[in-house]
């Protein structure tokens, strides 16, 4: 059964214990070298997009999976590394669940007592990010920050791509990146498609660590929300400029 979406503010930061900057990553995920997600020939960049952002990141012009701008590509739980058939607690990796398949413990990434043991993971490490896996040790899932800093530096405008819905965010150096209404996978449902999509960061909510946050696009706008791990999102890599 999906857990029930809770929306928050774009601008809202997270604090107290819901704070992941306070627990790095033990294996650091920096960007170093990762695989073209869209290689080209005569451009061997023209997979990432520069934005001209404060921090300087770079972001993958394709969804994880995904060829072109307006494809979906592939839909991940949050700390999975492989598409799958199936999105519910019964079939995620990090937890177990009780007869009627809902969550019991969470094996990792878990801040709270009531899902087991507490080991105060909230980052995910780079073993678990799909990004890291699929396109090698220089990719990476964006973090809450990343999603928000994106967001505060480009113009948002629905609109269709080759037929496709979704949003076009445009930066003051004119470059711009469409992130496709790909919908979100509940169990075997591919629900919302063309209508809203959700794309994982790298950080957990901490306060309900069933919980992971997100980016939602829809037509009325965008902004960070948080969902249950188990729900099946799209992926947007970014990396550090080389």
């Amino acid at each position: 059964m999906a857990m029930l979406a809770v929306g928050a503010a774009l601008l809202t930061t997270a604090c107290g214990k819901d704070d992941p900057t306070t627990n790095p990553t033990p294996d650091d995920p920096t960007p170093v070298n990762p695989v073209d997600p869209d290689p080209d020939p005569v451009d061997p960049t023209a997979g990432w997009v520069d934005l001209g952002l404060p921090s300087g990141l770079l972001w993958a012009k394709c969804n994880l999976g995904a060829n072109s701008p307006e494809e979906y590509g592939d839909h991940y739980a949050w700390g999975e590394t492989e598409p799958k058939e199936v999105y519910t607690w019964s079939t995620y990796k990090y937890c177990t669940v009780d007869e009627e398949g809902e969550i019991s413990t969470l094996t990792k990434y878990n801040t709270s007592s009531t899902y087991g043991t507490e080991d105060n993971l909230t980052i995910l490490q780079a073993m678990d990010d799909a990004a890291t896996a699929k396109l090698g040790n220089g990719a990476r899932m964006p973090t809450k920050e990343e999603w928000e800093e994106l967001n505060s530096n480009t113009t948002s405008e629905w609109t269709t791509e080759n037929g496709v819905y979704g949003r076009k965010l445009t930066a003051s150096n004119g470059n711009s990146l469409f992130l496709p209404a790909v919908g979100v996978r509940w169990d075997t449902d591919h629900d919302d498609v063309g209508a809203s999509g959700g794309y994982w960061s790298t950080w957990l909510y901490a306060g309900r660590p069933f919980y992971a946050w997100y980016f939602h696009i829809d037509t009325d706008g965008q902004h960070m929300g948080y969902e249950g791990r188990d729900g099946g999102y799209s992926v947007r890599a970014v990396r550090s400029a080389q």
